[in-house]
């Protein structure tokens, strides 16, 4: 028997509670923070919208929540000896049993606001996320960083991780949207905690912090992140490429292939995250750091150092030649590059992140790229003294301009399209000696 959407029994008794309270005044500063602190988070702050530090960041939480008016920023304490374990096993449980409750934490506090009648939406602390924008945009929902730092709950270190002022990087991050205003917002701390003492880019196994502050992104990414995402897929493309069980055997030892069931199993495994542990940085770490640098040192950076284990490069990179040079009781083991952009726009932005300064040597050249078909860029890439500058439109006297089909040069990036074939069919055209691109590929091995 049909009934009127008026007189449903759903409707009728929505309509017979109270009306809700009006909460469309900010939220107490005071009452908000210890909600968050009695769910579980170690520190919290507040951060509005429209603050200008999010500017790059306001469309993406617009777009995971358009309602969003504030946003709440909270810390979780890591247990510091666990992180600085050689045995990494001890290392990543750590992190993985953090992470698990940051996202707890996040879900509890949503959870009350609900009941309050606030909206709000907690994106992971990680994973999961957008995995089908995968080398196309970004993955992630929200970048915990700046928001972190918007909030007075640290600043960057130059191993660009946060830094809380009492706690150290000895923390994993989580934010919350929330449809409201609060009362009162935080404000960035006015100093870094941040010694620069260096102990990072000593302990990084990949050299990828440079003692001038220079990141290489790559060297990170393709050792410590080998078992996510895109040393994942290189792994199952080696499965792929093998003729039988013994071909396998001869590319992947028997121990990384029970790495990787492991990572499958139990959660993704960091392969060193050695620049958060030997990190002395933080008025609840630094004590022992005072007490004897040496010491210090030897206690926590040289087991990590002294380590025997593999670690995972490209081919040519400056992360190959860093580990051959400064550790040679280690396993250098070639993998493939991962970065495969799809589309123009994620290779433009994605260069900085794979460029290889030390590669590059005293190249200085300027190149000219014009893209057609599904993407019309221009672009022009200028490597000089090192760096690498990348700037929109035709700039300067190129030594060489490239003229491609987008889709062709993406794949032929990607080792799925030939480039004597795309010359021959005119799908790509140089103008100028190809030595320059010969020496453009060496700044990008794959």
């Amino acid at each position: 028997m049909s009934t009127s959407l008026k007189e449903h029994p759903t409707v009728a008794a929505h309509r017979q509670r109270p009306a809700p309270e009006n909460v469309s005044e900010p939220l107490d500063a005071a009452w908000l923070r210890q909600l968050c602190l009695e769910a579980g988070a170690d520190d919290v702050g507040f951060v509005e919208l429209e603050r200008p530090a999010l500017t790059e960041e306001r469309p993406h939480i617009q777009r995971a929540f358009p309602p969003t008016r504030s946003l709440i920023s909270f810390v979780l304490r890591m247990n510091r000896d666990n992180v600085r374990s050689p045995a990494r096993s001890v290392a990543n449980s750590e992190f993985h049993h953090t992470g698990d409750e940051v996202n707890d934490v996040a879900r509890s506090i949503v959870a009350a606001l609900e009941r309050a009648g606030i909206r709000a939406l907690n994106p992971p602390m990680g994973f999961p996320m957008e995995a089908d924008r995968w080398m196309t945009e970004r993955m992630w929902v929200v970048a915990h960083k700046p928001v972190a730092v918007a909030a007075g709950l640290g600043h960057m270190g130059i191993h660009r991780n946060v830094i809380h002022p009492r706690f150290g990087n000895f923390i994993l991050l989580g934010t919350i949207l929330v449809g409201a205003e609060v009362s009162a917002y935080s404000q960035e701390l006015d100093y870094n905690p941040c010694l620069e003492c260096k102990l990072c880019v000593a302990a990084c196994p990949v050299g990828a912090i440079g003692a001038d502050g220079a990141f290489n992104f790559s060297s990170c990414y393709t050792h410590n992140y080998r078992e996510f995402m895109g040393g994942f897929a290189d792994w199952v493309e080696t499965v792929a490429d093998s003729r039988d069980g013994k071909d396998y055997r001869r590319r992947v030892k028997e121990s990384e292939s029970v790495s990787v069931w492991q990572s499958l199993s139990f959660g993704p495994n960091y392969k060193a995250a050695y620049c958060m542990a030997v990190c002395p940085a933080g008025e609840d770490v630094i004590g022992p750091y005072l007490t004897s640098k040496k010491d210090f040192a030897d206690e926590v950076m040289r087991p990590l150092q002294a380590k025997r284990e593999p670690l995972y490069v490209i081919p040519g990179s400056d992360a190959e030649a860093h580990a051959k040079k400064r550790y040679p009781h280690k396993t250098v083991r070639h993998v493939r590059g991962s970065l495969r952009p799809r589309t123009i726009a994620a290779l433009l932005q994605g260069m900085p992140q794979t460029f290889q300064r030390h590669a590059a040597g005293k190249l200085d050249a300027i190149y000219h790229f014009v893209f057609s078909g599904s993407e019309q860029v221009e672009a022009t890439v200028t490597i000089r003294a090192g760096k690498l500058t990348i700037a929109k439109g035709l700039l300067g006297e190129p030594n060489i301009k490239v003229v491609a089909d987008a889709e062709t040069w993406l794949g032929f990036l990607a080792g799925e399209r030939n480039l004597l074939w795309a010359l021959l069919t005119r799908r790509v055209r140089l103008q100028g000696n190809p030595w320059w691109l010969l020496a453009l590929k060496r700044c990008f091995p794959s």
